[in-house]
């Protein structure tokens, strides 16, 4: 079983049990709350993350987890540097290929993102995903996040 949001997806647990499965799905569609799930059907392992979409704060959470992994250590710098400004902190974070994917909507995978990757810490790439035409565009350190929110913004 997983749960997902448009383009990030992630395993909650499994069974072989299907009617488990099937009551558990029903459960869900209810309405009933993830912890409740949780107790009563066992083979589900929701984490922290399923907690933070279902009060309303996947972002906040999803920039905890990006700046905590060991496994995103190259991108601690460029992370940190995104999560200070007031405007992008606000955009839900993923990496995708090394490069940082900011999505303005978390739960609409075709909102207006961009991916950013840093070359050095005073030159980066930025390409805004599902722009026809779009294509990596090299941006000085000085003017990447007026770049980023410009890019963020438009239609």
């Amino acid at each position: 079983m997983s749960v997902g949001i448009p383009g990030f997806d992630w395993e909650i647990g499994s069974t072989g049990n299907l009617g488990l499965l099937v009551e558990a799905v029903a459960a869900w569609r209810e309405g009933i709350p993830l912890d409740e799930l949780e107790e009563r059907f066992e083979f589900m392992e929701l984490d922290e993350f399923i907690g933070a979409l279902e009060r309303g704060e996947p972002t906040s959470s999803q920039w905890a987890e990006l700046l905590s992994s060991d496994f995103n250590r190259r991108q601690w710098n460029l992370l940190r540097r995104l999560r200070a400004d007031e405007v992008l902190r606000d955009m839900f974070p993923t990496i995708s290929h090394g490069a940082v994917r900011l999505c303005v909507d978390a739960m609409d995978g075709r909102s207006r993102q961009v991916l950013v990757d840093e070359v050095n810490g005073e030159l980066y790439e930025v390409m805004r995903v599902g722009v026809p035409g779009a294509s990596w565009v090299e941006v000085p350190a000085g003017d990447l996040i007026a770049y980023l929110r410009a890019a963020l913004n438009e239609e």
